[in-house]
C-alpha cells in the first residue's frame, strides 16, 4: 500500500481546533474553534471557509435534522444554534453547579442522539461525566469518573461504543444497544500508558477500525476492532486533536490540530500547528454521521 498522502488545506490557525464533522447533504466539512469560540466550514470544491462566532467555549456541534446545529458549550451546555441569526437556545446542562467543567468531545449515534461528556478544565481531578441528550431533549448521566471525554465513537454494527478518556490514558468500550441507548460492560480497549501520544478525538471505519489523533504523538493511528495498534501516519503537528471521514466517498481522513500549547522548537518543527489536514490514500472508508432527530 502507498504511503498516504498528507496535505494542510487551511492553515488557520486554530487556537483549539476541535470536532469535524462531514455534512454530507452539503459536501462540506464543519469543525469547531473551542477557544477562539466558532464554527467553521470549508468547501470541498473551493477550500473556502465561512466562520461563525459563537458566544462562549464549545466543545463540540452535530447537526440537526430539523436544521440548524446543536452544540456543547461551556455556561449553557447542550444548545441549538442558528447560524442565519447567531440566536443560541439552552437545551439542557448536565453539569450547572460545577464552574470548572465543561462540556467537550461530541456526536450522535445512529439512532440521532447526541453524546458528549464533560472534562475537568484543571485536568486534576476524574470529574467528568459521559451523558446522552435524547431526542425528547431530555439529558442521562450514563457513566462517570473521567478527567477529559474524548474518541466517541461506534463500530458499524451499532453493538459497541468507544469512549477516550484521554487524559485517563485510556480508551474504554461499551456494549451497546442501539434501540435503547443503554451501555453495558465497560471494559479497557486500549491502553495509551507510558506512551508518548494521548487518544484524543477518534471515529470508525466499514471495517470496524478505530482511528484516532495522537495528541502530544505528531500522529493518526489506526487499532483493528481489538484494539491493536496496525499503523501509524505522521502528520506534521505535535497536537493533532480529532478526525474523521469526509469527501464524497468517505475516504478521506480530516485533522484539526491545536496552535495554543506550544513547546520549544514546534513553531519551527510545527510552522502548521492550528491548521486543518486532509489525509488521502488510506485504502479506508468512513461511515456517514448522523444528525440529532430531536
Amino acid at each position: 500500500m502507498a504511503n498516504p498522502e498528507v496535505e494542510c488545506i487551511w492553515k488557520g490557525p486554530d487556537i483549539l481546533g476541535e470536532g469535524p464533522i462531514w455534512n454530507w447533504k452539503e459536501n462540506a466539512l464543519y469543525w469547531v474553534d473551542s477557544d477562539k469560540p466558532a464554527i467553521r466550514r470549508i468547501d470541498s470544491d473551493t477550500n473556502e471557509v465561512t466562520t461563525w462566532d459563537v458566544p462562549e467555549t464549545i466543545g463540540s456541534m452535530v447537526f440537526r435534522e430539523a436544521g440548524g446545529v446543536v452544540a456543547g458549550l461551556w455556561q449553557r451546555g447542550f444548545s441549538f444554534i442558528d447560524l442565519d441569526t447567531g440566536e443560541v437556545t439552552p437545551i439542557a446542562n448536565p453539569d450547572p453547579d460545577n464552574p470548572i467543567t465543561r462540556l467537550n468531545d461530541g456526536k450522535c449515534d445512529r439512532a440521532g442522539r447526541y453524546w458528549s461528556g464533560t472534562m475537568d478544565t484543571t485536568f486534576n481531578d476524574r470529574l467528568g461525566k459521559l451523558v446522552r441528550l435524547d431526542t425528547d431533549l431530555s439529558c442521562t448521566v450514563m457513566d462517570e469518573g473521567f478527567y477529559v471525554t474524548n474518541g466517541i465513537a461506534w463500530s458499524p454494527d451499532n453493538q459497541t461504543m468507544y469512549y477516550s478518556d484521554s487524559r485517563g490514558r485510556t480508551v474504554y468500550a461499551y456494549d451497546f444497544d442501539i434501540n435503547t441507548g443503554d451501555l453495558a460492560n465497560r471494559r479497557d480497549f486500549i491502553s495509551r500508558e507510558g506512551e508518548e501520544g494521548r487518544i484524543d478525538g477518534a471515529t470508525v471505519d466499514t471495517d470496524g477500525c478505530y482511528w484516532a489523533a495522537h495528541i502530544n504523538g505528531w500522529e493518526v493511528a489506526q487499532y483493528d476492532p481489538a484494539g491493536k495498534l496496525m499503523r501509524t501516519i505522521p502528520v506534521p503537528i505535535r497536537y493533532p486533536t480529532m478526525c474523521t471521514f469526509g469527501g464524497p466517498d468517505l475516504d478521506i481522513i480530516y485533522v484539526t490540530s491545536l496552535s495554543w500549547e506550544i513547546e520549544p522548537g514546534d513553531n519551527e518543527a510545527s510552522p502548521l500547528a492550528g491548521g486543518l489536514f486532509a489525509i488521502r490514500g488510506t485504502g479506508a472508508t468512513g461511515i456517514r454521521e448522523a444528525f440529532f432527530a430531536g
